[in-house]
């Protein structure tokens, strides 16, 4: 079916299509926006769940409804998932137990007993690195724009390598609640706590603008410090203390997007936000954004004329019910409407 006949033969103000994302109508074949789940979380370091966030936004998503204010046909965009890999999710689960048994020997000072444990852990997320690349390159090549859905943070790599090949000079707004600048969190080349150390070795990296980081340590303070000026962090209680004295959280938005170059990925830990919005992601930590502020944020980054060139969403960890799926769905639907607003998809009446 083409993209066309999808949207003619499909009711927005409807329900939606059971089994697809957000409900739309469309597969990866006649998509805009492909959002490729990697279901994986071997080097988590505190509580588990987020390898089952890619499944549980997928079955929230049909919640949501299409209409956005500034993007009035949102929904004729063309969004899809790529298939869900089964077999991702099993090797992730296997590699998870072995995680565990390494990480107990390594807070009893006992690592060098299970140092092959650790050599495999980190061959096998260098190969979900390699795997995530072809997947996305896949996509790319074909001219869609592409997010990744998440799992834990130390997913989206392979994406930001790739993006970093076809890109000579882009920038990186990191929203979270921790820098993730560790060389080597636990011993883990690719953990969670070091995505942002091992994106920074990409060539084509010019900028890291990190926004609500309120968790973090000696040696991460150190590498933004010692960055020279290629790591700008705006602290959360930096941008709490400027509100306090009166500050517009407009005005705080200019002043982060003004240090982001034309083209920017967006890499979104969902433990930016507000605890209350996420209380089951695997590091909650109090303080944060709200949902409102972070979708602002985005909107007026496109509104600046900047453009997206693609997104993770990670740490979504679902709980006994559908809420942190739930806002993990619209802050997915949001990402990938203005990723598609900044490359022009939509007429200007529609923006």
């Amino acid at each position: 079916m083409t993209k066309e006949e999808a949207i003619q033969n499909f009711d927005p103000n409807g329900p939606g299509i059971k089994g697809n994302l957000f409900g739309l109508p469309y597969s990866t074949d006649n998509a805009e926006v492909v959002v490729v789940p990697v279901p994986w979380e071997v080097t988590v370091s505190y509580r588990e769940g987020a390898a089952s966030g890619p499944k549980a936004i997928l079955e929230a998503s049909s919640q949501i409804d299409f209409f956005i204010k500034e993007i009035p046909e949102a929904w004729k965009l063309g969004v899809s998932m790529a298939d869900y890999p089964q077999n991702l999710y099993r090797e992730n689960r296997q590699l998870r137990a072995l995680a565990a048994q390494y990480i107990s020997s390594f807070e009893y000072g006992e690592e060098e007993k299970d140092k092959l444990l650790l050599t495999k852990i980190n061959e096998a997320c260098e190969s979900l690195n390699i795997y995530v690349k072809n997947t996305v390159l896949q996509y790319l090549n074909e001219g869609k724009l592409v997010g990744l859905l998440g799992g834990d943070h130390s997913t989206p790599l392979g994406l930001m390598r790739a993006l970093g090949e076809q890109h000579q000079r882009f920038g990186i707004l990191h929203i979270d609640a921790h820098a993730d600048l560790r060389k080597a969190y636990e011993g883990f080349t690719y953990s969670h706590g070091s995505i942002m150390h091992n994106a920074l070795k990409i060539p084509s990296l010019h900028r890291l603008i990190q926004v609500g980081v309120r968790d973090y340590c000696e040696e991460e303070k150190t590498a933004i410090a010692n960055s020279a000026g290629r790591i700008k962090t705006y602290f959360d209680d930096d941008i709490k203390a400027a509100q306090y004295n009166g500050r517009s959280w407009d005005a705080i938005c200019t002043d982060i997007i003004k240090e982001l170059p034309p083209l920017v990925y967006i890499s979104f830990d969902i433990d930016g936000l507000d605890p209350k919005l996420c209380p089951n992601t695997g590091t909650p930590v109090p303080g944060g954004l709200e949902f409102t502020q972070a979708t602002y944020l985005i909107k007026q980054l496109v509104k600046s004329g900047r453009k997206i060139i693609g997104f993770d969403l990670n740490e979504v960890a679902p709980g006994h019910d559908e809420w942190d799926a739930n806002v993990g769905a619209r802050l997915l639907y949001q990402l990938c409407h203005w990723m598609a607003a900044s490359q022009g998809k939509f007429t200007k009446g529609n923006k």
